[in-house]
Formats: C-alpha cells, structure tokens, sequence
C-alpha cells in the first residue's frame, strides 16, 4: 500500500511539473481600461472615400478629435492618445502602407489596452446617386438586315428607353474585428506591446526582472490565450457600440469580421481593437449628418456610453486573464 501511494505522488508530481511546462504562467488580477488609442483613419495623401461634400479622413479626425475629448471628460483616469491629430498620415510620412505600419506600432509602444479606428463607409456607386436607363417602349425602324445576297430592307422593333435617377440608400454604422478564425496572426504582434519587464498589477510573486522569448513555444502559447481573450474584449465592445448605434435610431449593420487580408491595424495591435464604420458618405443624408455637429456628437457619445460599459464589464468582474500580456 506504502509503494503505492508513493507512486501515486511521484506520478502527480510528474504531472504537475509536465502541465506548468507546457502551460504558460498567466496573471492574476482583472483587466483595466487604462490606455486608448483613437486612431482617426487615413489622412494626408490618402483620403479615403469622397462624399458629395467631404472625403472621408475630415471627417475620421473631426470625429476621432471629439472622442478624446469626451473620452477625457467623462472617463477620468483613462489616458488618451492618437495615431494622427491633423491632416497628415501617422509619422508624417507619404507612404500610406508604410503608415499602417506605424499606427500599430504607435498603440504597441504606448502599451495600450484598447484600439479604436474611425471610418466612414461607401458604395461601390457614386456617392448621392446615378441615372440608369430602363426600357420604356418599342418603336418600328425601316432599316437593313442581313449581309450580301441576302440583305434586305425590313421594319424591325427597337427598344425606346427612358433615364431614371437612381438614389444612393445605403446608410448604416459596422463595427470590424480581427476574424477569430485567423488563429496566431494577431498573437505574433502581442509580444511587440511590451518588452521592458512585468507590469505592476501582476502577482508579486512573479519575477520583476523576467524578459518573455516570444520565440519560445511558452511564449508562444500565452500570447495565443491573449489573442483569444483580446477577441472576445474585441467582440464585447464592437457588440456594444453597435447596441448603442441601433438605441439611438441608427441603422446596425452587425459586428463583422474581416476574413481576408485588409485591416492591418486590427491584426497589427497587440490589444483589444475595434474598427468602426460610422456611416455612409455615398449616401446625401447620411454625409451630411456625419459631418454635422449633431450627428458627430450623437456618434462620439454613442462611442462614449459603449466604452463606459465596455470598462465596467472588463473591469467589475474577475478574469483569468488581463488586458496586458506577461512582460508587459
């Protein structure tokens, strides 16, 4: 019996130093909403989509101004900061790939707990509407038919056909996430956000002075468990500005996710991150409501209201995991 038990403990101590192995330590404590980056999109020598009136990277930075400013006002403690605050791409730079790159690489530096890029949406139809033509009628035509031998002059019908305006309708607010079937893509830049030792939140326990391999497998587990629990923060606050948008009378066109190459910013942040379709510049009324001070500020608080219960839902209950990786 004797031989037994301490087989048995062996075993278990076996097991147990196998499964810390393989499993990476993960922190304790409860993910808070400190740090956000407002990312206004385009800008400079990228305008984005052209409205009637306006091109979408005025509007992305009036609204996204607007939003750190309320952020600030009315969410006290959290920090604010922007990928771009005038009419230039992120780094003053001419390269619109080369600036995606950067409005990543500025949210990992700062360490940020959550991304938020504004955009406007568009049809593949002109902006305001188009003329079509639709057959109205028949008229007869004496006209030749027929080649050499066998041309012959005859009545034939032709179609009368009448132009139409066409309006453009589509209007509506989406909110974007990184697809969760695009596994690991998201995790590889997890890493990046912190590499100058652990945060102060985590378990004193833990080595202050520990610097994460990310080309360890270790390391790469854990920032794959980040990558799943940053989707579903990711999900929850789409989810949340998209009920916020549908209470107050907008159109909700759902929390979509981008399954194919795209939204690098979604994929470039090692965070929670949302990009959010504010509306329509292809459409007249709607142009002209994203670009007035009531619809910009309908719009921010809408935003506003959202990341207010997004914290509280993140922060008022306990979580296996943070917002910030091991490293940070």
């Amino acid at each position: 019996m004797l031989t037994k038990m301490v087989a048995w403990f062996l075993f278990a101590g076996l097991s147990c130093s196998i499964y810390s192995f393989i499993r990476p330590p993960l922190p304790a404590g409860r993910a808070k909403l400190r740090t956000i980056i407002i990312d206004p999109g385009h800008g400079g020598i990228d305008p984005g989509t052209h409205g009637l009136i306006s091109k979408e990277k005025d509007v992305t930075l009036e609204i996204g101004l607007k939003l750190g400013e309320a952020i600030q006002k009315e969410m006290p403690g959290v920090k604010v900061l922007y990928t771009r605050t005038t009419d230039l791409l992120p780094g003053n730079l001419d390269n619109i790939h080369e600036s995606l790159r950067v409005r990543a690489e500025t949210a990992n530096k700062a360490k940020g707990d959550l991304f938020i890029s504004i955009h406007c949406d568009a049809t593949p139809q002109p902006a305001g509407g188009w003329y079509a033509k639709r057959v109205i009628g028949h008229k007869s035509v004496y006209k030749y038919t027929g080649r050499g031998s066998h041309r012959k002059k005859r009545w034939v019908k032709e179609p009368i056909y009448e132009a139409y305006w066409v309006k453009n309708t589509r209007i509506g607010a989406s909110t974007y996430i990184w697809a969760a079937d695009r596994s690991g893509s998201k995790s590889s830049f997890i890493g990046e956000k912190n590499v100058d030792g652990q945060d102060s939140d985590f378990e004193a326990s833990q080595d202050s002075s520990f610097m994460p391999d990310m080309n360890s497998p270790e390391a790469r587990m854990q920032a794959e468990l980040y990558e799943k629990k940053f989707f579903d923060n990711s999900f929850l606050l789409a989810s949340m500005v998209q009920e916020q948008f549908k209470n107050n009378g907008r159109i909700d066109l759902g929390v979509l996710q981008r399954t194919w190459a795209g939204i690098w910013v979604l994929q470039a942040t090692g965070m929670p991150s949302i990009l959010i379709e504010t509306g329509y510049l292809t459409n007249k009324e709607e142009e002209e409501y994203l670009n007035s001070d009531k619809g910009q500020a309908d719009i921010v608080q809408e935003i506003v209201d959202a990341l207010k219960q997004y914290k509280d839902s993140i922060e008022g209950a306990h979580s296996e995991l943070s917002n910030t990786p091991a490293g940070s």
